[in-house]
């Protein structure tokens, strides 16, 4: 059974996981600039860096200390294997948009989600070179860089942006076309994390692509806490150790995606 977690370790475990974000933001520009040791994972545009291990070796250390029984999810593989979402897991992305740190050394964030049995308790998302952490959860509520987020307006597909993968665009998948022709302009901005922040922050009304958890496991835990909509790309509920194609939006521009994702 579900154990709630009580608001004040909520909000202790929220301190204390700023203070890791900010110790990590340090250590990332300290060697943004040095030479970097670039390898591939599954293809010549999934790569991984040697800032990518250390950041989520730095990470995993952090939580190891602080609560040795839990369990981790990295994607770099430095946490556990995770089968269930039974007890306290968290998830790890040491830097989302590992191409665009690779090129233009920006556009790249660093997330970190706490769930318990299944459920999200707190998400962070970290732009960091913009310095802008949206943080919170379900019983602490949103923030935007220490400041309550104001409410996200429930706008329709047609009177906004959307954030779309470029592939998805490229490959016409789910009717991505009529999507992005429906919408007032699709971005590619490269990043999960820096696309999340975007609509949570009603810069886009939406934002679709092919994740796995470590990409969408924050993101959740914050879009729901505001009232968008995050789930599969045919509407279905999303699991936390889903890997999948993932919409999130207003539910406005939910319903209005899904209505061109399932014609024909």
């Amino acid at each position: 059974m579900r154990r709630d977690m009580e608001v004040s370790e909520l909000e202790q475990i929220d301190k204390v996981v700023k203070g890791w974000l900010r110790e990590s933001r340090d250590n990332v520009l300290r060697k943004i600039d040095t030479r970097l040791t670039v390898n591939t994972k599954t293809s010549r545009r999934d790569l991984v860096t040697n800032i990518d291990k250390e950041n989520e070796k730095f990470l995993v250390a952090k939580i190891r200390e602080f609560e040795p029984e839990a369990k981790i999810l990295g994607e770099e593989g430095f946490g556990d294997k995770i089968e269930s979402t039974k007890g306290r897991v968290w998830i790890v992305d040491p830097i989302d948009g590992t191409m665009n740190f690779v090129k233009q050394r920006n556009h790249f964030a660093i997330m970190i989600a706490l769930y318990q049995d299944g459920q999200g308790e707190l998400g962070y998302v970290l732009d960091v070179i913009g310095n802008r952490l949206l943080s919170g959860g379900p019983q602490l509520g949103v923030f935007d860089n220490g400041v309550a987020l104001a409410p996200v307006e429930d706008t329709p597909l047609a009177n906004g942006l959307i954030g779309l993968s470029g592939p998805m665009v490229l490959n016409n998948d789910f009717n991505m076309v009529d999507i992005a022709e429906k919408s007032l302009g699709m971005r590619i901005y490269g990043s999960a994390g820096i696309d999340i922040i975007s609509v949570l922050r009603g810069e886009l009304v939406g934002y679709i692509s092919y994740l796995k958890p470590w990409d969408f496991g924050a993101g959740k835990i914050l879009a729901e806490t505001v009232g968008l909509k995050m789930t599969t790309i045919d509407g279905q509920p999303l699991g936390m150790l889903s890997s999948t194609a993932v919409l999130l939006a207003t539910r406005n521009a939910h319903r209005d995606i899904l209505t061109i994702v399932n014609k024909d």
